[in-house]
């Protein structure tokens, strides 16, 4: 099945995720064969005539918008796969996908990939957004030789993060995603075509993404510095902060007119709308994270006007799906007819993550062949809906890139915010539909 495409019956799709979508939620099991079922306490040996696929991430806690697209995607793949089953040795074997939520927990995240692994019977592990969650799944399926596939999440706090070293690899573990140089560079672009003081205020969390980051060595300071920014850091503060008003103070002494940071939702809107009371008015923000979802703009109303963020999805990416030949656009607008919902950027990420599953089981000869699976995953060359994908590649044998460029949010029009393309600097073939516009 790898590499090829499907004719895609779109109302049948929409009908099939309409009826079963509100069962999924409930972190049931998602049938291929077009069902629901509860819960295996089999094996976890793998085995059997099913592919069973464990599937991690936040659904609940200050991360759920991370995961708001998982039931509408793992429901339609469950579907598709329903009707091309994966093809294993030249044997047709139906999926199930067996989700869990982190709620947002590191630890929570360990545990349920622990028990999926030696309790769920599963063959495969997807794990999704943020190094919180990525993380600690990804540690559990290397201590326990279970393939494991990641994304929404950079590659060094992934890789590094978890003691990856120059020249080493990982075994079992690969992710999919941009890394620190590209988000560095697609802000500096941003910033370098609005005339500031190049003085940026940095929210550093002292959480995974907030250190890496932050790192004076190895994250955005020396880089942005080699552009002519200078950074000003207060030091990284506890996720679940409800008062700024330090780190406020201390970028409008430094007079910084940039802002950026990697704040989870929540305390970003609670930065903001303390920053407008207190009278700091950057000329431009870049915050990844928090301003990567419409529910963040929604709950900050007018003050969000023109904040900006990076965008590594969306309806304008100019890819398709290797499994259903939808285009980006075509994925998102299915999500919004069937939710009622505003796209949002993890659903591209979510729907390669099977993408990817399918082309490794694709290319063993045996469903329970973990080994086969691992290293076809390290080989695999696959052009999904969020671009082309290749693990021969690099930066490190575990990691494969995927294309990154700078948006705005702007008031909507069917909804209110939109995330408009504003800069393609690192990635021209995704086309910009506006222009940089400072804060003030």
């Amino acid at each position: 099945m790898a590499g090829t495409r499907v004719e895609f019956d779109r109302r049948r799709f929409l009908k099939a995720i309409g009826t079963a979508g509100a069962v999924v939620a409930a972190g049931g099991t998602v049938a291929g064969c077009g069902g629901l079922q509860g819960s295996d306490d089999g094996g976890g040996g793998g085995g059997g005539d099913v592919i069973r696929i464990g599937y991690v991430s936040p659904e609940t806690g200050p991360l759920a918008p991370f995961g708001e697209a998982d039931q509408f995607v793992i429901t339609a793949i469950g579907e598709f796969f329903a009707q091309n089953p994966i093809q294993v040795g030249g044997t047709s074997y139906p999926v199930e996908i067996v989700k869990r939520d982190s709620q947002s927990d590191s630890n929570r995240a360990a545990d349920v990939a622990a028990d999926l692994i030696q309790n769920g019977g599963i063959h495969l592990m997807l794990v999704s957004s943020t190094p919180d969650t990525s993380n600690p799944v990804s540690d559990q399926c290397e201590a326990n030789g279970m393939p494991c596939i990641s994304t929404v999440t950079p590659w060094q706090p992934w890789f590094f993060g978890r003691g990856g070293t120059e020249g080493s690899r990982f075994q079992w573990t690969y992710n999919f995603f941009w890394g620190l140089e590209d988000v560095e560079a697609v802000f500096a672009d941003m910033w370098d075509r609005v005339p500031t003081n190049r003085v940026a205020g940095a929210l550093w969390p002292n959480d995974p993404d907030g250190l890496a980051w932050g790192n004076p060595t190895t994250g955005f300071p020396p880089v942005i510095g080699q552009r002519g920014y200078q950074t000003i850091d207060p030091g990284n503060y506890p996720n679940g902060t409800q008062d700024f008003s330090a780190q406020i103070a201390q970028f409008q002494s430094a007079g910084a007119e940039i802002l950026l940071g990697v704040p989870i939702p929540p305390d970003f809107t609670t930065f903001w709308r303390q920053a407008v009371q207190q009278g700091f008015s950057p000329r431009m923000a870049t915050i990844g994270k928090a301003l990567l979802f419409p529910s963040s703009l929604e709950a900050l109303g007018d003050i969000g006007v023109n904040l900006g963020t990076e965008v590594w999805w969306s309806p304008n990416h100019p890819f398709t799906s290797s499994l259903t030949g939808q285009s980006a656009g075509e994925l998102a607008a299915a999500y919004t007819e069937t939710t009622g919902r505003q796209w949002t950027q993890p659903i591209g990420f979510a729907h390669a993550l099977f993408e990817v599953a399918a082309a490794a089981f694709g290319a063993v000869g045996a469903i329970d062949d973990r080994q086969g699976l691992a290293t076809a995953i390290g080989g695999l060359r696959l052009d999904t809906i969020v671009g082309p994908l290749d693990w021969t590649s690099g930066p490190t044998p575990n990691v494969a890139k995927t294309p990154l460029v700078g948006g705005q949010w702007r008031a909507g029009t069917d909804f209110p915010f939109d995330l408009v393309i504003v800069d393609n600097t690192q990635s021209p073939t995704i086309p910009v539909a506006g222009a940089v516009e400072p804060l003030r």
